[in-house]
């Protein structure tokens, strides 16, 4: 597991997007933070556990109708 330190105006879903390159992770990002679960935009200077993504996380025979 790595660590992301959260930049002013940082958001889940924005750290998802720039450590995962999606946010379809969003979810175990907050999962993997539960002592910031209740924040929605971060100052600066938090320390976040970014966990690994498995195998499971990268199931993409999923493809939503709209992206086809």
């Amino acid at each position: 597991m790595s660590t992301y330190t959260t930049k002013s105006g940082d958001m889940f879903d924005l750290i998802a997007f720039r450590v995962y390159g999606s946010t379809d992770h969003t979810a175990k990002l907050i999962r993997a933070n539960t002592e910031y679960s209740d924040c929605f935009i971060f100052s600066a200077g938090i320390v976040l556990n970014i966990p690994a993504l498995d195998q499971s996380d990268l199931d993409t025979s999923y493809i939503p109708p709209w992206r086809v």
